[in-house]
């Protein structure tokens, strides 16, 4: 099987706005008119209810109910409203997807965004707005696959289970490519920059790609952590287990394992765009 016939059920693909589009094209631009893209989040509906939505809950905390995005923007900043704006997007891109639970599949994707923005305002070598979107679309490929081949998906699925073999493994025996090259090949088909689609590809091994690249070992680490909070290891055994191969790679201090209990703790703050 070929990543071009998952791609090629164009009715099936994730509908993400223009506007989220766009944001994503500028992400790396600093002469960007995010004053024009403010513009078109005010005139998308959906997305600025949600928006405001989130920012008038118990997270953020503020003293008075925001109206407006203009508002939003002003108390927040530009630089949070962005994230906002990628994640409800993104989130809001498919109803509904035969075997996956996409409440928890978009749970688990804020907490990887929100962990690799973490990281990454810990190192110079990467942008956190971009860490950010990479680590909520880490996992698109496999989205893709639960739209497009919703069997196969089961098959895959089902094999991990009974054999206990790794996902990348399991993909590789169904398919003969995995989830991740196929968000890679997505993020193409959607004209994104190609640093986040070499990064989707390699974030579950950062070391495997030709020229290892901060980024992808950034969204490695974020997913270490969000595993780990799953799993509810204890933070010595997180400190201890630490990708510091991934770490050095991404330009993190020699210490950055000591950050490891600040790092469990994090959380999101988007469910509320669920």
């Amino acid at each position: 099987m070929e990543v071009s016939e998952l791609l090629q059920q164009t009715h099936q693909l994730p509908n993400v706005p223009d506007v989220v589009r766009e944001l994503i094209q500028q992400l790396n631009n600093p002469k960007a008119d995010y004053s024009v893209i403010a513009d078109k989040i005010i005139h998308d509906q959906t997305l600025s209810l949600k928006i405001l939505r989130l920012v008038n809950s118990a997270h953020f905390g503020l003293s008075r109910k925001v109206t407006s995005i203009n508002e939003a923007i002003i108390l927040l900043g530009m630089a949070q409203l962005k994230t906002m704006v990628v994640a409800s997007g993104f989130s809001g891109s498919v109803k509904e997807v035969e075997g996956l639970d996409l409440k928890r599949f978009w749970a688990e994707s804020f907490e990887v965004a929100a962990l690799s923005k973490w990281f990454a305002e810990k190192t110079t070598d990467v942008d956190p707005d971009t860490a950010f979107t990479v680590g909520l679309i880490h996992n698109i490929g496999q989205l893709l696959l639960h739209l497009t081949k919703p069997k196969l998906a089961e098959a895959i699925v089902k094999l991990v289970d009974e054999t206990g073999c790794s996902r990348s493994e399991a993909e590789m025996e169904r398919l003969n490519f995995t989830t991740a090259e196929a968000g890679q090949a997505l993020l193409k088909y959607w004209q994104f920059p190609a640093s986040l689609g070499e990064a989707v590809r390699y974030h579950k091994h950062p070391l495997d790609a030709p020229d290892p690249n901060p980024l992808s070992a950034i969204v490695n680490i974020a997913c270490y952590f969000n595993t780990s909070i799953r799993q509810n290891r204890p933070v010595e055994e997180v400190m201890t287990m630490f990708p510091m191969a991934a770490a050095e790679v991404a330009g993190l201090p020699k210490d950055i394992a000591e950050s490891s209990e600040d790092a469990m703790q994090l959380q999101s703050g988007l469910d509320e765009l669920l």
